[in-house]
């Protein structure tokens, strides 16, 4: 196969899921700290970023498009004040492009309950409760599942006169991956989908000042917050000026961990779970190296998270490691699209190659994973052209063959390329010497010391912990070469009927004009 076969210029790394952060701390400054913490966990979006602040009486807001940097400045956060908070960065995955609308804190205010909503993760059944909501007279302006729920708290809080019986009765009517945080004017609550898919962790104040709760562990550690324990799987958790409070929203089901979170998307001093997310990618390249060996004088790895994976290669190969590429880490997502003869150049935006290091050399170069090939494709190229004698591409997660729908931006399959081609094909079309993914087996071990068993690997085996809406599975689940196909036999089935149209048409045609003779 040649050409572009996966067009686009979206990543081969599935993209970022959303970042929540949440504090209750009366007497300290919780719109900066928040800012902070979601500063810390920009990596997991950097479309939108927004906080809401409750002072005991009412519920603020402040969020634009933009980092957190661009969004908040001193005058913002000097007007946010209040003693709990939540707050969020958005890469969107349900709702469509980036909006002020779509940006998160969702407020929603119903008589006298008001609620600020930030969520991490994906509604399967988004287009169900929308209706519900319309029909109930609930007015919708961003079309995203997150304002969707926070609309549905409102609207149960005020049917049932309580915050947590309303967050219960919606858990009880949502479907999919849910990490939320939400700020009522006194209260900070904390809550997850009944499968713990998407991360959240609790983290106490020093001095018992209060607490805070957050993606991932590195946003504890910013506003020096100690890590206490994960939010369980349907549990909600309240902090309040009575303390914490937990208690069970809807029953805990098979624990299905995105086990993504390790391989990629949570940064590499993250804890989840008990397991430290550094040595599990450290303990995928070791053992990546045991399971796909290669003959080579240098490992490197793809920045930033190919790195530790790419040093226990070399501890488990014996190859030596090198810095044979440069990060650019001051490229993002931007507003500024660079014209057609740069967008050619493509990983060169982000990624340039040490020729002084690599020329002449034979490579190991460990990446997290593959998903269009786009991107492994040109990286290939780029080491070539900088005069890698040879490039064997090690990846530390299994190949990519089913689309996520639980807050992680993935195509439909047939845009992923190992849905689509064989590990020779890959190979061939990427440019490699040779190509490997560790097994699935690999890569469980290399999480083994997570406090849990269960862990969603649906991108890998298409086993999901739920039942996918069959419209969207349908959308989603044919492979390239079934869409053609499908198109082809839709062509066909066009040409028949045009065939048979025209010759009707001929007949009655015919049959018209000797009609008139006859006459």
């Amino acid at each position: 196969m040649s050409g572009s076969v996966f067009p686009g210029d979206r990543p081969d790394r599935p993209e970022e899921a959303c970042a929540v952060f949440g504090v209750f701390a009366p007497g300290e400054d919780v719109a900066r700290m928040t800012c902070f913490g979601l500063q810390a966990l920009q990596h997991r979006g950097q479309e939108s970023a927004g906080i809401a602040v409750g002072d005991g009486e009412t519920v603020m807001v402040a969020k634009d498009l933009g980092l957190v940097t661009q969004v908040f400045d001193e005058s913002t956060l000097a007007a946010l004040e209040g003693f709990v908070a939540v707050g969020h960065t958005r890469y969107s995955t349900s709702g469509g492009a980036a909006s002020w609308e779509a940006a998160q804190p969702h407020i929603s205010a119903i008589d006298d309950v008001l609620i600020a909503l930030a969520h991490n993760g994906t509604l399967v059944n988004t287009g169900a409760l929308r209706a519900r909501l319309v029909r109930d007279g609930a007015q919708l302006r961003a079309g995203t599942d997150s304002e969707a729920a926070a609309k549905l708290i409102g609207q149960a809080t005020q049917e049932t006169h309580h915050l947590r019986n309303g967050i219960r009765h919606a858990m009880e009517a949502i479907e999919g991956a849910y990490a939320m945080v939400l700020a009522s004017p006194d209260s900070l609550y904390a809550f997850r989908d009944p499968h713990g898919i998407r991360p959240l962790c609790i983290g106490q104040l020093p001095d018992g000042r209060g607490w805070a709760v957050s993606s991932e562990t590195c946003g504890l550690d910013i506003v020096g917050a100690r890590y206490l324990r994960d939010v369980e799987p349907g549990e909600i958790v309240r902090f309040s000026r009575e303390g914490m409070h937990s208690e069970q929203g809807v029953p805990a089901a098979r624990r299905a961990s995105c086990i993504f979170e390790y391989v990629y998307f949570a940064r590499p001093d993250s804890t989840i779970d008990g397991q430290s997310v550094y040595q599990s990618r450290r303990a995928m390249g070791r053992i990546l190296a045991q399971e796909a060996p290669a003959e080579a004088d240098l490992v490197l790895g793809v920045p930033d998270s190919g790195v530790p994976s790419a040093l226990g290669f070399a501890e488990g190969s014996g190859i030596p490691y090198a810095d044979g590429i440069v990060k650019n880490r001051y490229v993002g997502r931007t507003f500024i699209e660079p014209t057609q003869a740069m967008r050619q150049l493509g990983i060169r935006l982000k990624l340039n190659p040490l020729s002084s290091v690599i020329s002449g050399k034979r490579l190991v170069v460990i990446d997290d994973s593959i998903v269009r090939g786009n991107t492994s494709k040109k990286l290939v190229q780029m080491l070539r052209d900088a005069g890698a004698a040879e490039v064997h591409l090690r990846i530390v997660s299994p190949e990519v063959q089913w689309p996520c729908f639980f807050g992680i931006d993935t195509d439909a399959r047939d845009q992923l390329i190992a849905a689509n081609m064989t590990l020779d094909e890959m190979n061939a079309w990427i440019g490699s010497d040779s190509l490997a993914f560790i097994s699935l087996a690999g890569l469980r071990d290399a999480v083994a010391g997570a406090a849990h068993p269960g862990f969603c690997e649906a991108c890998f085996t298409g086993d999901y912990p739920l039942p996918i809406p069959e419209a969207l599975a349908k959308r989603s689940f044919a492979t390239k070469r079934e869409v053609q196909k499908r198109a082809a036999e839709g062509r066909m089935r066009g040409d028949g009927a045009a065939r048979e149209t025209r010759g009707a048409q001929g007949v009655q045609g015919a049959q018209g004009v000797q009609g008139a003779q006859g006459v």
